[in-house]
């Protein structure tokens, strides 16, 4: 069983294994940006893209590595993912990637976005979290 480390961000088996898929299907790329930025209904939405060069900046970004995918967080984006689980799911018609994020307060119906407490949000007001 894994141990629950509250400050890391997680990702199941099946996740990797998409991620791998999609990064072998690109034929290119040295890994996966994850992160948030204002947008959704809810408020906040999780983002992914491809990162075709990692540079050696790291104030900018945290860079984990998971067996074979490399994931690449901002610092602003990493303070809200902490303690989060990225799973990948197939459930009937429905498949993709899942956060569960004990960060977020509130999801919105279609799950694509989230909500943080006020002092959570008060605290991304300044940063570089912009809206989409």
């Amino acid at each position: 069983m894994e141990k629950f480390e509250p400050e890391k961000l997680r990702f199941s088996d099946s996740a990797i294994s998409h991620f791998s898929s999609m990064l072998e299907k690109r034929g290119s790329g040295e890994g996966i940006r994850i992160g948030i930025r204002k947008a959704g209904c809810s408020g906040y939405e999780y983002f992914f893209d491809f990162v075709d060069e990692i540079n050696d900046d790291k104030e900018k970004d945290t860079i984990i590595k998971y067996k074979n995918c490399k994931f690449l967080v901002d610092s602003n984006s990493l303070t809200f993912l902490k303690g989060s689980l990225v799973d990948y799911s197939e459930e009937g018609f429905n498949k993709g990637i899942k956060f569960h994020n004990p960060n977020a307060n509130a999801t919105c119906g279609c799950g694509e976005s989230f909500s943080m407490d006020s002092k959570e949000e008060n605290e991304t007001k300044d940063s570089s979290l912009k809206k989409k």
